[in-house]
């Protein structure tokens, strides 16, 4: 382990002095965690003993909290011995969020200055080791009053930084916080299709593989999916998308020797060809305000959204190709395993563990399901009923984490039958997803970045 961050921490030096190094090794599971949702946004660390029980307020079982200034649910991500989120700073003394069940589509009005910061700290000890201002001015979007102007997580490959502000635009640094690019998307109005005046900001998350930047883009107008030169910012490919704004991040698989993108949407949810952006499979129907990620496993490709006509679950074989819809009354074909048509996530990417599949909805109802067959293993509800949930799932040692907006985080143990362990508070308001590095949880909450964990 030891040498493994000597060699993270002399690309860093040889990067800080403009010497050209090569790419850090491949992220390590149970260890890195480079994007949103850890390796290949599966949501798993696991090979270390976590968590079950702590109590930030009385301290116990914290490694460190420190505090964040700002907001941002840009979820923390884990390379070697760094942490590091974005936020956004906004001229008012309390920009505020709104928490809580609700379907308020208002956006927030706040024209003052904003400063946008990448910050790093020291996974030891929470000490701030980098902090680089990214840009200041007026935002060019609105955002809802449950969204922030930092919601889109990092990524890293452990020797670049990539920083995905939407409108603000795209930025490239190395892990001392030097600009190596940027580019400028242009407005990217993501909202309310039905209400543009709605506007809610952005939050699709950067991912890197093998070199290459992947973004999604699903706005209001010219959505797009695009790829770009890690080292360099030259755009590979851009492929034009007919969809309405979604707030997914893209997901990289590989089948069969060919890398593909796969991304969430309405009527495009799909994947692409990774070196070209042509497309390979498609799928039309749903909800129409898709914001879970697609993740992958027992050769199934997991997709759930809702709102509106539908909230369904898709499993869809990893070897699909052309227009993979179902007809009316239809829960599978040729290409899709098996789907469920109402026990889909809104905001919320499930997580894949041991055979189940966790399917969580704002409200606390949750679903697991058997991942293979489709099956309802069983379902329960997580709060109180009123006990809102936005942050993604994670699992790790047996267990499987659930954060309420409020902050408490509920530990339910990997089985077919249900056994709540523990609910644990942070404190304070949380809405990002946590990461988990090496058994310790990092939670991103309204004021702080909090280690539990041995």
């Amino acid at each position: 382990m030891k040498h493994k961050r000597m060699w993270v921490m002399l690309a860093v030096c040889a990067l800080g002095s403009g010497l050209i190094v090569k790419s850090a090794t491949d992220p390590r599971p149970g260890v890195d965690w480079p994007s949103f949702r850890g390796i290949r946004a599966a949501g798993v660390a696991d090979g270390y003993t976590t968590a079950t029980m702590w109590n930030v307020l009385q301290s116990k079982g914290v490694r460190w909290k420190s505090p964040i200034d700002g907001l941002g649910h840009s979820s923390p991500i884990v390379w070697g011995s760094h942490v590091c989120v974005t936020t956004a700073i906004s001229g008012k003394k309390d920009a505020g969020l709104r928490t809580g069940l609700y379907g308020d589509i208002n956006s927030i009005n706040d024209d003052t200055v904003h400063t946008w910061k990448l910050l790093c700290l020291d996974k030891e000890t929470g000490r701030v080791t980098l902090d680089r201002t990214i840009l200041s001015g007026v935002p060019k979007i609105k955002r809802h009053m449950k969204s922030t102007h930092a919601s889109s997580t990092l990524a890293t490959d452990g020797t670049h930084l990539v920083a995905m502000l939407g409108s603000e635009g795209l930025y490239a640094y190395d892990m001392s916080g030097t600009l190596l690019w940027k580019k400028d998307l242009g407005v990217l109005d993501s909202g309310f299709y039905m209400v543009p005046d709605a506007q809610w900001e952005f939050g699709s998350s950067p991912v890197i593989h093998d070199g290459v930047v992947v973004i999604q883009a699903d706005v209001q107008k010219n959505s797009f999916l695009a790829a770009f030169d890690l080292k360099s910012g030259k755009n590979l490919w851009r492929t034009a998308r007919k969809d309405v704004p979604t707030w997914g991040s893209p997901t990289i698989h590989q089948v069969g020797g060919r890398t593909q993108v796969l991304v969430n949407g309405w009527h495009h949810v799909g994947a692409y060809d990774f070196k070209t952006g042509v497309e390979i499979w498609k799928l039309d129907g749903g909800g129409d305000i898709p914001v879970p990620t697609p993740i992958v496993g027992n050769g199934l490709i997991y997709i759930t959204n809702a709102h509106g006509p539908g909230s369904p679950v898709y499993a869809i074989r990893e070897t699909a190709t052309g227009d993979i819809s179902l007809k009316a009354g239809e829960t599978s074909n040729s290409h899709i395993a098996w789907s469920v048509p109402r026990d889909g996530g809104y905001l919320i990417t499930p997580v894949l563990y041991r055979d189940l599949l966790y399917v969580c909805k704002s409200n606390g109802v949750f679903t697991a399901f058997d991942a293979k067959t489709g099956e309802r293993a069983y379902q329960q509800r997580l709060g109180n009923g009123t006990t809102a949930f936005t942050a993604s799932l994670v699992a790790a040692d047996g267990k499987v984490y659930f954060t309420s907006e409020d902050g408490d985080v509920f530990v339910v143990k990997a089985d077919r039958t249900f056994e709540l362990l523990a609910t644990n508070p942070l404190g304070e308001i949380a809405m990002a997803t946590p990461a988990i590095s090496e058994g310790v949880i990092y939670f991103r909450t309204g004021k702080s970045l909090i280690a539990i964990g041995n």
